[in-house]
This record gives C-alpha cells, structure tokens and sequence, in this order.
C-alpha cells in the first residue's frame, strides 16, 4: 500500500532523448552543407571546420578543469558550436580567425554566463559578430568558389549575390539554390541546407513553427518593402542568399535561446523576419542575419513573459 501512495520528485515524463543525441544529429545534418562547402572552397574550408571544432571543443575542456567544473564536451554541443562557426566563415580566411572567433563563442558567450543552457546568444553567431566587429575586412573578403578542393587565395574574391542584388544587379538564383556562389562555407548551398532540415524536422528535433514564421514573414516584408512589387526572382534570390536558410533552420531554432511558449515562438519568427528584412532592405548591409538572430535572443525573456498562458483556475470571470 505504501508503495502506491509513494509521490516521486518532478520531473514525471521522462524521455530517452539526450542533448548528447540532439547535437549529434545536429552535427549529421550539417554534414550536406559542409561536404559541399569543403567541395566547394577546398582545403581551406576543411581546415577552417577542423580548427573550430577542435578550439572551441579544447577550449571548452581547459575552462572546465580549471574551474574544476563536470567536462561537458561529450554532449557534442561545443562542436555544433564550432561546425556554425567555422560554416559561417569566409571560404579564404585564415586559421587564426577560427581560433579567435572560437574561444570568444565557448568562453565568453557560453562558459562564463554558466554553460550549456545558461547562454543568453547564440555562441557561434555571437563569435561571427565579433569577428565582424574586430576584422571587418577579412570577414567581407568572400572567395569564389573554385571546386574540387581547388586551391583559392585571397586575390580571388568577389560580392556575394546578396550585394550584387542589393547594389541593382542580376543574379543567378538557380546557382544560388544550388550553391555555386561566392559566401561562407556553409551558406551558398540552400539545397544541401534543406536535406538537413528535413532530417532535423522528421527525426523531431526542430518543428517547424520558427522556421517557417520566419521565412514567410521575411518574404512578406521583402515583397511589401523590397521596391520590386511581387517580383519573385528578386524575393528568390533573397530566400536562397546569404545565411538565411542557415539561420532559419539551424541557429534560429536554438533550443536555449528560443521562447518555450508556442506563442512566444510565433511572435519570435516573425520578429527574426522584420528585423532581417529591415537590416538588408534598409541597412548598409546586405545581410542582416546574424544581428537579427542574436537582438532577438535578447529579446526572449520579454517574449516569454507577455506570452506565458495563464495558470490553470486563475484569471476566469468571476460569478
């Protein structure tokens, strides 16, 4: 009898679900876009991927031992770090970059605000900004992708389609979806984006509401403010250009830096959406990404909080 009155401690509904496993099928369904970036820009991107994993895994590992700190680097999410960062890095910048922009993003972003889960940015977005910030030139300087593990020096650059289509030029969408353009690592390609979106949403690790709010309340904002009326080639190219799809799918949905509430969700895609379509519409830049993701995971708390649902008995009309 005792047994059944017996009341454990919360939480009652409990999964095999591990955040190990989480971030690791994260890190399968970035393979596409790197496989294909790595193709794409050569060794150097190989070399990139390699040195920010393995900065930020390290980095990780030695911030821990000294604080005397549980070492956590076996959950896989210090190299999904590492993998968005080194996957929004220019094809052609040099290792040093990685290294830096990796200890920022575990050390500063992650560690000292608590670790895993305690992190108010996304890491690996916040490292981009830095490395915006501090080396703005190295950061724009985007090469043209060469194909093959071809070799690329910094002499070969050019804009990304983004810029071509922000300063009134033509550019080629198809090449676009496809991924043979100039961008980051992990950028170029939205079909080999896509593929792992698919396997995020069917294994249920990501759903679709952020996502999809996002994109659709860009491309509302694209088509209402873009100055090019309902001109789907334009609103293409800026669907398939620069780290939207990468964003959207893969930094945006962040379990940590995300509003918990489905409201709260809604209410944050369609921020991400306005912000980026402000910041590439109206900014000097022709992205708008990264800034957007991360001034929205500012916004969380605040979201959270007008979005909470009301407790269960409180709040009705009173007889």
């Amino acid at each position: 009898m005792s047994d059944l009155l017996h009341v454990s401690s919360s939480p009652h509904v409990r999964s095999k679900v591990t955040t190990s496993s989480i971030m690791m099928a994260v890190c399968i369904a970035l393979l596409p876009t790197t496989i294909f970036g790595i193709y794409n820009f050569g060794l150097n991107a190989l070399m990139l991927v390699c040195v920010s994993v393995a900065t930020c895994v390290l980095t990780e590992m030695i911030y821990e031992h000294f604080m005397h700190k549980k070492i956590t680097v076996g959950d896989f999410s210090a190299v999904v770090t590492g993998l968005l960062l080194a996957l929004n890095l220019p094809g052609n910048a040099p290792w040093w970059i990685a290294v830096i922009g990796s200890i920022f993003a575990i050390l500063v972003v992650k560690q000292l605000f608590g670790g895993l889960g305690q992190n108010f940015m996304n890491p690996a977005l916040a490292g981009r900004c830095f490395l915006l910030i501090c080396f703005t030139g190295r950061m724009t300087n985007f090469a043209i992708p060469n194909g093959a593990f071809g070799n690329i020096v910094d002499t070969v650059s050019g804009a990304t389609p983004l810029a071509a289509l922000k300063a009134g030029e033509q550019v080629d969408v198809l090449s676009m979806f496809l991924g043979n353009t100039t961008g980051t690592i992990g950028e170029t390609s939205a079909i080999a984006i896509l593929v792992g979106a698919v396997f995020l949403v069917s294994i249920k690790v990501i759903d679709l509401k952020i996502p999809l709010t996002y994109i659709g309340s860009f491309a509302v904002f694209v088509l209402i403010f873009g100055g090019h009326g309902f001109d789907l080639n334009y609103l293409a190219a800026h669907l398939c250009g620069g780290g939207l799809m990468l964003g959207a799918w893969f930094m945006a949905t962040d379990y940590v830096t995300t509003p918990i509430t489905k409201n709260g969700q809604l209410v944050y895609g369609v921020c991400l959406g306005i912000l980026t379509g402000i910041f590439r519409i109206f900014g000097g830049s022709a992205e708008g990404v990264s800034y957007a993701i991360i001034f929205c995971n500012l916004l969380v708390p605040l979201i959270e909080r007008v979005t909470l649902p009301t407790a269960f008995g409180k709040g009705g009309k009173k007889a």
